[in-house]
């Protein structure tokens, strides 16, 4: 346990940054599941609607530093490869 008042400090600081990095990692695996859901389904609309939403969440989750950019990079880039090959 801290002892000094700076290291109780910083505790309280990453219990709060983790409270929110949990709650962003699981709103970005909603989103992801729910592009992947459409493109199980085969709707192209949906697919495409639920990628726009996906792209921004992804993409701010790694400037907060939630997540590493290329991971972000790589789940946008996969997730786009699945849309475009049920379109094309």
């Amino acid at each position: 346990m801290a002892t000094h008042k700076s290291a109780e400090k910083r505790d309280r600081q990453s219990v709060k940054r983790r409270e929110r990095n949990v709650a962003d990692k699981s709103a970005i695996k909603t989103k992801i599941k729910s592009v992947l859901s459409a493109v199980g389904a085969k709707d192209k609309e949906a697919s495409a609607s639920a990628l726009k939403a996906a792209i921004p969440a992804l993409d701010k989750a790694a400037v907060k530093g939630v997540i590493h950019k290329n991971n972000a990079s790589r789940r946008i880039s996969r997730l786009t490869k699945k849309i475009n090959a049920l379109q094309g």
